[in-house]
């Protein structure tokens, strides 16, 4: 089995009766939009400024989530493009019941760096 990520989550919150479907479960469109602030936070960071997601790739949903899991966004740069910066962002949740931590989804996301016109820009040099 995958381990939880060694460093800090990019998201962390906690998921809430409000976030549900009518079967109880999570929304999966909720999850994804914390991926997506995931995503979005650390391109930001790494292109030092405004960034837009332009794709979502390859997203898995391996587990449902439920009311009361603490859920944690981890993204990771995996490639630097021109302009792009592609992440792999994993979600885990600690089962509120059991305290059992379990890797729920898993996706890959693009988000170009933008002037301040709203145009592609270079992604600096680290």
């Amino acid at each position: 089995m995958k381990e939880r990520p060694s460093r800090e989550p990019a998201v962390r919150t906690l998921a809430m009766p409000a976030d549900t479907n009518p079967s109880g479960d999570i929304f999966g469109g909720w999850l994804l939009a914390q991926m997506d602030i995931a995503a979005g936070t650390v391109a930001y960071q790494r292109a030092r400024g405004r960034v837009a997601t332009v794709a979502v790739d390859a997203m898995t949903f391996h587990e449902p989530v439920y009311v009361g899991d603490v859920v944690s966004c981890y993204a990771e740069v995996v490639r630097i493009g021109r302009s792009s910066i592609t992440l792999q962002v994993e979600v885990w949740a600690r089962r509120g019941r059991t305290g059992s931590d379990i890797r729920v989804t898993e996706g890959r996301f693009t988000c170009v760096a933008l002037d301040e016109n709203g145009r592609p820009r270079p992604v600096p040099p680290e």
